[in-house]
This record gives structure tokens, sequence and C-alpha cells, in this order.
């Protein structure tokens, strides 16, 4: 069943008149409070709205909104909210996700009739307080009905700042009993549908405002497809600038990853695509994870006002990739 925005803000309102009371971890408002309930996961820090993790009647579980400094959304509405001025492209594109094209060979990317979904299981860890952490099992199922792999994954939210939002969004995928082949294909993985606003290029084909920078000095349209530790897409959203920085851990396969970075919004870490990024030979980007074995990804990302100098974030990847994951 499509998300319904009317839900979401009927829950929010209810949210916001209980003063987010109903928490998993502390009823005080000096920090983070994470609250579940009918398929949403809301995260606020010191009783304000941040962000909802969605994990009930979708294709997969995702992000929404992604609020920048300012309260910004820094992510399309649609197809969240219907019925807004946007492009109505790639209806999968939900605000912030992870999901792959070619998982054993089954699509677990777009919505097409067959498409596998990955179905939540249930919360390992739902807390506030200093950081707010979500982290969820779920199983991929293909079209079939047959359980394809399954993942565990951590949100991690630290305290915001007037210029500043950080995240982490970690993800360990588990074999089952077989091999479990993540394919060679640009279709994928860690992604981000950013505000239509942002864009390169605009659904007109006029260019837009945005800027993309990746960590090799890379700009706009040459960041595709390109190797780099990290890469930021920025651009005006509600009368100021604004941007998404997202790093790449050096523990990840295949660091530093490839960009399927595109000019109308989409902005994706994608360690598996070499054959479209590179034209090498078929299979060439595939990740064999053995039967019984798991990999992990660590992502981080900072949601800033204004755009970052380079030096800055090569700061900040620095110290990212200097964290040791944390249980």
């Amino acid at each position: 069943m499509p998300f319904s925005w009317f839900r979401y803000s009927l829950l929010l309102v209810f949210f916001l008149a209980a003063g987010c009371q109903c928490v998993s971890e502390s009823v005080s408002l000096s920090g983070f409070t994470v609250s579940e309930t009918n398929g949403l996961v809301q995260v606020n820090w010191n009783g304000k709205f941040l962000s909802a993790y969605h994990f009930r009647e979708v294709s997969r579980p995702f992000l929404y909104p992604l609020l920048g400094p300012d309260d910004v959304h820094l992510t399309r509405r649609w197809p969240q909210e219907p019925g807004l001025n946007e492009e109505h492209d790639h209806p999968h594109h939900h605000a912030l996700w992870w999901a792959h094209g070619d998982v054993n060979g089954d699509d677990f990317w777009s919505e097409s009739p067959k498409a596998g979904r990955t179905v939540h299981q249930h919360f390992t860890q739902l807390t506030g307080g200093r950081r707010a952490v979500i982290a969820a099992r779920n199983k991929w199922i293909n079209k079939e009905g047959k359980v394809v792999a399954e993942d565990e994954r951590r949100l991690i939210f630290y305290p915001p700042t007037a210029e500043l939002r950080t995240m982490d969004f970690e993800i360990t995928v588990f074999a089952g009993k077989q091999d479990l082949v993540l394919g060679d294909t640009k279709e994928g993985t860690m992604a981000i549908r950013l505000a239509e606003t942002m864009r390169l290029v605009r659904g007109d084909k006029s260019l837009g405002q945005g800027k993309i920078l990746n960590a090799a000095g890379d700009r706009d349209q040459a960041t595709w497809g390109k190797r780099a530790a990290w890469c930021d897409y920025s651009g005006p959203v509600e009368g100021g600038i604004y941007g998404v920085t997202m790093l790449d851990h050096p523990t990840n396969p295949r660091y530093p990853t490839w960009w399927h970075v595109r000019d109308y919004g989409l902005f994706a870490a994608n360690p598996f695509g070499v054959h479209d990024f590179e034209k090498k030979a078929k299979g060439t980007g595939d990740l064999r994870i053995k039967a019984g074995e798991s990999v992990t990804f660590r992502y981080r990302l900072l949601l800033h006002k204004g755009e970052l100098k380079p030096a800055n974030i090569e700061t900040s990847q620095m110290a990212f990739a200097a964290e040791k994951r944390v249980p």
C-alpha cells in the first residue's frame, strides 16, 4: 500500500500534541527521543521533530522526511506526499533508503511487479538520549516469496547544530544457506533522492543551480560513475543554500566507492556497478557473500547549511575513517 502523507500528518500532530511522551527510552525532552507507532519511528531532538523511519506497508524501509538545518526538506517529497508540483519519475525513490537492483538475479531496487521487497521483522534497538539509534532486522523476499537474504541496519543520529546535522547509516547483509551475489548493476545502492530545487538539470531540461563535488575534484555530471571517498550535492532550498555530503568508510568493500549520482537529484553510493561505470565486462562488479557469512557497509551523512569547503569535508572524512564501529 502506498505511503499516505495524510496518515503521516495525523501521526505528527499526535506526537506534537502528546509532547512526545510515547518514547522508547526516555520521556525527557532533553536530548533525543525515539517513538514508534503505526509503522513509523519518529526521531526528535529536544522535543523538535527531525525525521521518521517508515517500515510498514512499504516496498523497503526508508527515512522521510530528511530535514536539514532550519528544518528544510532536503529530499523530494513525492511520492510520499501526492499532488505536489514535482517530477513524478522513479516512484521507488523514497527519500533515503538502501536497496540493490541485482540480488542473486532478483531486483530489489525498483517497485516493478517483478521486484522483491525488504520486509521489516523487528527492532533490535530504539534508543534516545545523547544520540538516537534505530536498529532493525529485515528479510529480503523475492517475487516468488523466497527469502533471498537478511540484513540488520542501524541509523544513528548525532546532536545537531544550527549549521549541521549528522547521521550514520550502517547495514550488515547476511547470506543464508546459499551464497549471495550482489550483482554488477548501476541500480543501487545507499541512496537519497534530493529536493527538486537542488537539481543540476530541471525536468524541462533547463539548467538548475545544484552542484556536485567529489573527493577527487570531479564536478557535476563528471562525478557520475567515478570513485571517491566522499561526494557532496548542494543547491538552493527554500531560499537558502543547503546540501548533503555522504562519506564512505574505509572498511567498506571496494573503498572508495563509485557514485551513481545524477543531475536530476539521485545521489547514491554504489560499489557494485563496475560494468556500467567503467565499461568493463559484465559481472566484474559482482560481490559474493559466502553462505552463512555477512558483509557490513557504513556511511555518514552531513546535512549542511551553505556550501561546505572541501578541506572541512576532508576533516570529517578522516574523523569518520578513524572511528571504530560501536556495537
